[in-house]
């Protein structure tokens, strides 16, 4: 019966397949052993680990092929883990015994080969934590949240003495599935911060930058307006921003860049150099917009368009009128595309901004009619208060056309007389 013959084993640290992959005995096993352990990559391969080193490079057929030979059960474990086959599974579920059937399982629960995750039997150490992963994943497909973060908790535990750099991992997902069942809170913020610290050696920028990110994320949901939360969580996605890239990783650094935005805006204008994060704010949202289209991500592109065309509305500037201008056309391409049937209370807040932004430019003949379709859409969803809001901006937009009435009329028979 095979038995898995190396531990501890490198296993959930680098991205799949490598992360399922197996050190089987070789000689100077140790020293690359070591390496892979702490999320780094060796520069010194021996031969028969050639495998493990095309994986991490992306060449899953030809580390496929340089395990062609190999008879070790690491090595049939492997290959299955390259190239998947569930008849292969069941050949080899019949041969291993121990952890290395647990970790066979684990692999074929996770490709869709099995219903259920296996049980954890004697399996200790990384391994444990391992098997403890995919069972905290199933507890997830079925809604069970709090077991799903006990499992997780357990699994931090298992793996934290041998393998920390996966002990991190799992503690990063930990503190999101704590976020996502029971909301922010200062524990999650030691979690992430213990995570990222237990990754500082590692190989694992993508990886560090996206706790880099969750970790923001939890400093602004906390924040309640707070000018210290949000200068954190404008730290923590600067520090993913530095990692990640449009090309590389547009779905994240989109979104980092609309949450460094969002949280620029959300302070105070109290300082000097709030005016200058006021413009980091707006080239963030730009740049955001440069990932999420009105085709691909809707919903993303009109937030993050509304919010740089209100950016734009306040933003410090020598020329005001061209910024209102520009915030003007960007409401207009949201109306575009966005419809009062669907969403009669965004579409009202639209364009009642855009009604605002007219004002401001003394373009009275248009922005009264903006606001007084906003104030209709909100009286008829019973949004009261932003309904009154509106009618104080239309009385505020009767005057002040009334007023240029008033002046043009004088300057009309003073000029005149004259």
């Amino acid at each position: 019966m095979a038995q898995l013959s190396v531990t501890p084993q490198p296993i959930g640290i680098f991205p799949l397949p490598a992360g399922y992959l197996l050190l089987p005995a070789v000689p100077g096993i140790e020293a690359v052993q070591g390496a892979l352990l702490q999320g780094q990559t060796p520069h010194n391969w021996p031969p028969a680990l050639r495998f493990f080193e095309l994986a991490l490079a992306g060449e899953t057929d030809a580390a496929y092929e340089a395990l062609a030979g190999d008879a070790s059960p690491e090595a049939a474990f492997n290959r299955f883990v390259l190239r998947p086959d569930p008849v292969q599974y069941l050949a080899l579920s019949s041969e291993f015994t121990g952890d290395l059937r647990h970790l066979l399982d684990v692999v074929a629960y996770t490709l869709g080969y099995l219903a259920i995750p296996p049980e954890r039997g004697e399996t200790q150490a990384e391994r444990l934590a391992f098997v403890l992963m995919a069972q905290a994943t199933h507890a997830l497909e079925q809604g069970g949240g709090e077991r799903a973060i006990g499992l997780l908790a357990e699994a931090v535990q298992a793996a934290r003495p041998s393998s920390p750099v996966f002990a991190a991992q799992l503690l990063g997902t930990l503190a999101e599935t704590k976020y996502n069942f029971l909301g922010p809170g200062p524990a999650l913020i030691q979690q992430y911060q213990e995570a990222i610290r237990l990754l500082e050696s590692a190989d694992l920028a993508e990886t560090r930058a996206e706790l880099w990110l969750n970790l923001g994320i939890v400093y602004q949901d906390m924040a309640q307006g707070r000018r210290g939360p949000l200068l954190e969580a404008a730290k923590c996605y600067q520090k993913a921003l530095s990692v990640l890239t449009r090309e590389a990783q547009p779905e994240a650094y989109a979104l980092a860049q609309t949450n460094l935005a969002l949280a620029y805006l959300a302070m105070p204008l109290q300082e000097a150099s709030d005016q200058l994060r006021m413009g980091i704010a707006v080239q963030s949202l730009r740049e955001a917009l440069k990932v999420y289209t009105p085709e691909t991500h809707p919903e993303q592109w009109a937030s993050a368009q509304l919010n740089l065309a209100n950016a734009y509305q306040y933003l410090p500037s020598a020329h005001p009128e061209e910024n209102l201008a520009q915030a003007v056309e960007l409401y207009e391409e949201i109306l575009a595309v966005r419809r009062p049937e669907s969403d009669p209370v965004g579409y009202a807040r639209v364009l009642a901004n855009q009604g605002n932004a007219l004002a401001h430019l003394g373009i009275f003949v248009h922005a009264a009619p903006k606001l007084e379709e906003a104030r209709r859409l909100f009286q008829a969803q019973g949004e009261s208060e932003a309904a009154l809001s509106v009618n104080d901006l239309l009385a505020e937009v009767k005057a002040a056309q009334q007023q240029a009435r008033a002046e043009k009329q004088n300057g009309t028979v003073s000029t005149s007389a004259i």
